[in-house]
Formats: C-alpha cells, sequence, structure tokens
C-alpha cells in the first residue's frame, strides 16, 4: 500500500483484474482508439489495455502509471508480443511531460489531483501535443457522487463544459457524456473530449 488512497484503490482493483483476467478496452478506450496515432503518450495507463492495442496497430507508446502491478503487467505484455511499449512507474502527482507526442492521452486520471494540478498537468498535455496530434481527456464532472476511491480534499470534479473550455482554439474532433450507476445509488458522470492541435494553437 502507498498511502494515497486512488492509488491504493486501483491498485487493487488491478490486482483482481489481472488475476481474473478481466483484460479488455473500457468504453471510453475504445472510444479514444480510432483517435491514437504515431508516438503515444499515455497517462494513467492502467493495465495498458489501450497502449498496448494502439501498439499493435503500429504505434509507439510510453505508458506511465502509479500502480506496480498495472505497470508490471504493460511490460509482460509488451514484452510477450514484442510491442513498442516502454511502461515506467511514475507518481503522477509531481510528473511533468519532458518529450512531445502525436497523441497524449489521459482517460480517469485528472480527476484524482486537485484543482491546480489537475489544471497544471492540462496545461502540460496540451503543451507537449505536436501541432497535427491529438489529446484524448477523459474526467469526472460534477454530478458525480461515487467519490471512494479519492483522498478527501485531494480531487477535482470538473464543471460538465470545463474540458470544452480548456481546448479552446483546438478543433473538437469527437465528445460524449457519460452517467453510469456505481455502489450504494450512486453514480459516475464522465466528460471524455478528443481535440487535434492546429497550427496556432
Amino acid at each position: 500500500m502507498t498511502n494515497h488512497r486512488g492509488i491504493d484503490f486501483f491498485e487493487a482493483q488491478f490486482r483482481h483484474q489481472a488475476r481474473a483476467s478481466e483484460i479488455a478496452l473500457n468504453p471510453f478506450e475504445s472510444f479514444a482508439l480510432p483517435f491514437v496515432h504515431g508516438r503515444v503518450l499515455d497517462l494513467g495507463c492502467g493495465l495498458g489495455n489501450l497502449s498496448l492495442e494502439a501498439a499493435r496497430r503500429g504505434c509507439r507508446v510510453l505508458a506511465l502509471d502509479g500502480s506496480p502491478t498495472a505497470v508490471a503487467r504493460v511490460r509482460e505484455r509488451a514484452g510477450a508480443e514484442h510491442l513498442d511499449v516502454r511502461s515506467r512507474q511514475e507518481d503522477l502527482r509531481a510528473y511533468r511531460i519532458s518529450e512531445t507526442f502525436d497523441t497524449v492521452v489521459a482517460i480517469g486520471l485528472l480527476m484524482f489531483f486537485p484543482r491546480a494540478r489537475a489544471f497544471e498537468l492540462l496545461d502540460d498535455v496540451k503543451a507537449h501535443v505536436r501541432p497535427g496530434g491529438t489529446a484524448v481527456v477523459n474526467v469526472l464532472v460534477e454530478g458525480t457522487t461515487y467519490l471512494d476511491m479519492f483522498e478527501p480534499g485531494h480531487y477535482h470534479l470538473f464543471a460538465e463544459r470545463e474540458l470544452d473550455e480548456r481546448f479552446a482554439g483546438w478543433d473538437l474532433l469527437a465528445a460524449r457524456a457519460d452517467r453510469f450507476d456505481a455502489p450504494r445509488s450512486t453514480v459516475k458522470v464522465f466528460a471524455t473530449l478528443v481535440a487535434k492541435r492546429g497550427a496556432g494553437a
């Protein structure tokens, strides 16, 4: 255990999924996949389902996560299939992107940080997408009542249109809103955005 509620929550989930071989693209990864191309950064890659599938389709992927189980699983699968995926454990609470990419993916990640850090990392994502490249971002938004995975006081539920506003000046390629039932009569409400960086963005 890491004493970080979000990482520990997913570490337990990833261990269960890996043991049960529950390995499949989630709805957000399936939605994102047609837009993923070239050199890819997958921030908060989880068990690497998107990273691995992108590599099978010819992408070169850097997959980062805070979960050691997730990173080990990605390395194992990438090695077994000889895929161009590098996987590394990182503390994404302080991580800074140091290279540019054709695609940067952050699915189910940014809401696990306080508001200031969530926006700082989002700005870092935008700054490191190459002109003509794509950002794929998925977050929980206001209206979400399932909060078990969050460190109290250290998370941010985005406003409904906040992602759109943050990507003003980019070409919006796709967007979706989702609502899922969660334990104890709670709900998870998501916003997902795919945007292309123009030459002037």
